[in-house]
């Protein structure tokens, strides 16, 4: 996976643009934690965005810690790490930013070219315990290294995501039999909920290098219960590996944390090791096959006139990268964090914004939000109402035309042979009806304009009467039918559930969605009405969160309100989604 289309993935319905003010440019992936994309510091710089799950971002116990390890992970400065340059562990989501790596996982780099030979994995032992060092001196365990989160640039690995699986543990969404870590490369002590310490990290660095001497797990596949005993109770079988690469595994493989080798050790062992060959430059050689070509990132993104008159984005934070001022190459407008020195000058940063600056303006976007809603279905109402009255006027002028019609009918004039015309049935004494039509009513159905448009004229019509129904529940081998509300054991009801994609989400082929912000109550109308035009059948559960509301509109006209009760996607081979489910049936003529 180290081409550039595989790599950067376009953005999604259910992806945003911005995040504190870095345009995302691509979708990088997602994972545990969160998603991740792509973006540039206003020099230009590649960065990494990762957001934060909202099932840990509403976890207070998590904010507190990841607010914690983001502190100490700014102090991470290591060769072979991917530098962490900004975060905001306030935000609604947490976020934070490191600088890209260009490169495949080691994860992907196994899986399209096989086992790494000997060199290369001396060179990825000795980048890892080098990270590891300087991540273990900023009092940091990173408990989840594995080959997805160890990177392959040319130049040597680079370790990510240290500082935030320690936040997710003991949270609320952990402490249900969910661990933060991937099970084939947990140590010993994390799978039996024992002290975490540094050789925690040492322990899963053996196990990252057995796969990549191996090109598969060294305590095997399976359910996570199984491959975490086997960890637990079984003794490493290093017999596949390279005889000369044995002691330093069975090293770091200890069941005893304190028999395990350092990361200092690992660094001069692995050393001592290349200097046997005939060079050191086997071993670069070697790593940049693996790594594979680099790939084209691709451009910052540049901000639209509208979008920058609209609201203007807030500045990123403070970083390295962020201190060069920047000339903008001729004939390029400034971006919207970019102010003009002077008249003619050079564009130079405006200061960075600060977390309570970024709050500000948080909600300063929040009151804009919402005030644009208001505003489009005023527009709504209005053009509802327009409709409605020109409706209600041809009604009015057929009653008219027919009134005349009768009119002189009533007046009976003679035929051609001169015979008096009978008058109309209806007259007094040959004359008009002097009721006449009923005002307001169709003359030839009675149907009455009264109410037509149901209440507050929307033009969706009185609503149906609904059925509830209670804890719903769908997962990746089941669906719910929108008629009785009902979970089938089979994947072929209105709404289906799953995680194969980069994210879980509810999908149909009958049925399109929408999810809804602001404060909860939506009803019918609101559901109707902001369905209307929807034509998306996947919806990304990304935002979703306890509490939150998504309507439904199936094409046989029913629509439905869904409340997410529960929502479980840490593990996506086990999860789910329960809400209460409320249906209103279109009425058949």
């Amino acid at each position: 996976m180290n081409h550039t289309a595989e790599v950067f993935q376009p953005l999604q319905d259910d992806d945003p643009h911005t995040v504190a003010g870095y345009r995302l440019a691509a979708r990088l992936g997602a994972g545990g934690m969160g998603r991740v994309y792509l973006s540039h510091t206003r020099g230009g710089r590649p960065v990494a965005i990762k957001v934060v799950r909202s099932e840990l971002a509403d976890d207070q116990t998590f904010r507190r810690r990841f607010s914690r390890e983001i502190k100490a992970a700014r102090k991470v400065k290591g060769a072979y790490t991917a530098e962490l340059i900004d975060a905001d562990p306030d935000a609604t989501p947490p976020w934070l930013a490191t600088l890209y790596v260009p490169g495949p996982s080691l994860s992907d780099a196994v899986a399209r070219s096989g086992p790494l030979p000997v060199p290369a994995v001396l060179w990825l032992m000795a980048g890892v315990a080098e990270a590891l060092q300087a991540i273990h001196d900023a009092g940091i365990v990173h408990r989840d290294l594995k080959p997805a989160n160890v990177l392959l640039a040319d130049d040597g690995p680079r370790v990510i995501d240290f500082g935030i699986s320690l936040a997710a543990d003991s949270t609320a969404h952990t402490a249900t039999g969910t661990t933060i870590g991937t099970a084939q490369y947990m140590a010993p002590e994390q799978a039996s909920a024992g002290a975490i310490t540094a050789a925690t990290d040492v322990f899963s660095l053996g196990q990252t290098a057995a796969f990549a001497a191996l090109g598969r797990p060294l305590y095997g596949d399976g359910p996570a219960a199984t491959v975490l005993y086997r960890i637990v109770h079984s003794e490493p079988d290093l017999s596949g590996l390279p005889e000369r690469l044995r002691d330093l595994f069975a090293r770091c493989l200890a069941a005893d944390p304190g028999e395990r080798a350092t990361p200092a050790e690992i660094v001069e062992w692995c050393r001592r090791e290349l200097g046997r060959d005939a060079g050191e430059d086997t071993g670069p050689a070697v790593w940049r096959e693996i790594a594979g070509p680099p790939v084209t990132v691709p451009p910052p993104v540049a901000a639209t006139g509208a979008a920058t008159a609209a609201a203007p984005v807030p500045a990123p934070g403070p970083t390295a990268a962020h201190t060069a001022p920047w000339v903008p190459p001729q004939g390029t407008a400034p971006m919207p964090w970019q102010v003009a020195a002077g008249p003619g000058g050079p564009f130079v940063p405006r200061p960075p914004a600060g977390p309570e600056e970024r709050k500000r303006r948080r909600r300063r976007a929040a009151l804009i939000s919402a005030a644009a809603v208001v505003a489009c279905g005023l527009v709504i109402l209005a053009g509802a109402m327009l409709l409605d009255a020109a409706g209600r006027g041809l009604d009015r002028a057929r009653d008219a035309a027919a009134s005349a019609a009768a009119s002189k009918s009533a007046a009976a004039p003679e035929s051609a042979s001169g015979t008096p015309r009978p008058a109309a049935e209806g007259s007094a004494a040959g004359g008009e009806d002097e009721s006449g039509p009923e005002v307001g009513a169709d003359s030839s159905t009675g149907r009455s304009d009264a109410g037509s448009d149901g209440p507050g004229g929307l033009g969706f019509g009185t609503p149906p009467p609904a059925r509830v129904f209670h804890g719903a529940s769908v997962d990746a081998d089941s669906s719910l039918s929108l008629t009785d509300g009902t979970r089938r054991d089979d994947r072929k009801g209105d709404i289906r559930f799953d995680c194969k994609d980069v994210g879980c989400a509810l999908d149909s082929d009958t049925s399109v969605f929408t999810l809804m912000y602001g404060d909860p109550g939506a009803g019918y109308e609101e559901c109707a009405l902001m369905t209307a035009s929807q034509k998306s059948h996947r919806l990304y559960l990304a935002a979703a969160a306890a509490g939150s509301e998504i309507c439904v509109r199936n094409r046989n006209g029913d629509i439905a309100l869904l409340v997410v009760q529960t929502k479980s996607t840490a593990m996506p081979d086990l999860a789910f989604l329960d809400a209460d489910v409320t249906v209103w049936r279109a009425e058949k003529d």
